[in-house]
């Protein structure tokens, strides 16, 4: 059978931030034409790799990967805040495939998930519950992380299992990235009441959250104005990264270390692991053929941002 992917990044910006028309317009544009290509291919089924921003996950148990069986949208910047249409038994049968190919994975009855899961199904399909969607969670903020190799194996079990599905039309969603550094705080530096939101920050009061979500707009704001204290974005290591994916030869991906990912391209630059799950997936269903590809780096919105879109090719 086929498979399709869309890889994108996310911003909670997007409604936020006042990038030059011409870059509003083309980013705009990308979308349009990723969302053609969903509703040409007519998913029955999508696996959407996420990352997440200490609104479902946080230090009192950090999962490496997470398969939700049912999940919730928290709702945060302005995203839609309720249930996915998740079909359980898929979700389930797919967590025991992957488990029985030596691939460790927490599961989730209620996972919680925040505008990096949520962004893109709004994007493609207007909303979250259009299309039943498996949520896999991938780690892209809490260290430790696990090696590059690890989440391409992850995406590569995955792909095992939606390939030998006869009765579905599979979409893949690799959601964050590219190269960007947000003012997401790192335990090793954070103080005590920063600590405290890490390691439970579930269910913050709305003012807590307005406040917490103004902090990231007003570095946006001045992150443009080149006046921000974050790592610059690096256009050279996001296109290298996307050319590798479409070359449909992942083991280069293998080499790269958490630490000189971060100082490449920034802290938050781990979430390009969903990228890496997602077009694992993909390749593991056989071949494959870029379809559509974008690539802007956009301070307004600290992210290198791309988009993507693929399907096998047999």
């Amino acid at each position: 059978m086929t498979l399709a992917l869309v890889t994108m990044s996310h911003s909670p910006l997007l409604e936020y931030a006042d990038p030059p028309a011409e870059v509003a317009d083309a980013v705009q544009g990308a979308f349009d034409t990723v969302r053609n290509f969903v509703t040409e291919y007519d998913p029955t089924l999508v696996v959407s790799f996420a990352p997440d921003h200490y609104n479902g996950f946080f230090h009192d148990l950090m999962p490496p990967f997470c398969i939700g069986f049912d999940a919730v949208g928290v709702g945060d910047y302005g995203t839609t805040e309720g249930p996915l249409s998740v079909p359980g038994e898929r979700a389930e049968e797919l967590a025991q495939w992957v488990a029985e190919r030596d691939i460790d994975v927490a599961v989730s009855r209620r996972m919680e998930v925040d505008h990096g899961a949520v962004q893109p199904l709004e994007i493609l399909f207007g909303g979250v519950d259009t299309v039943p969607t498996v949520p896999v969670f991938v780690n892209g903020v809490a260290r430790p992380f696990v090696t590059m190799r690890r989440v391409r194996r992850l995406g590569e079990a995955i792909g095992s299992y939606l390939a030998a599905l006869q009765d579905e039309r599979v979409l893949v969603v690799g959601s964050g990235g590219l190269s960007h550094d947000p003012p997401v705080p790192q335990w090793a530096t954070a103080d005590d009441a920063a600590r405290a939101l890490l390691l439970n920050g579930r269910h913050p009061t709305a003012a807590a959250r307005d406040a917490r979500q103004q902090r990231v707009i007003d570095t946006a704001k001045a992150f443009a104005a080149g006046t921000a204290d974050i790592r610059d974005l690096n256009p050279e290591w996001d296109r290298n990264l996307m050319a590798v994916l479409a070359s449909g030869d992942l083991s280069p991906i293998d080499a790269m270390t958490a630490d000189q990912m971060a100082k490449d391209a920034g802290n938050s630059a781990h979430e390009v692991r969903t990228w890496v799950a997602a077009f694992a997936a993909l390749g593991a269903a056989g071949p494959y053929d870029v379809a559509y590809s974008f690539y802007r780096p956009i301070p307004e919105y600290i992210a290198g941002f791309g988009v993507m879109a693929a399907r096998t090719t047999r």
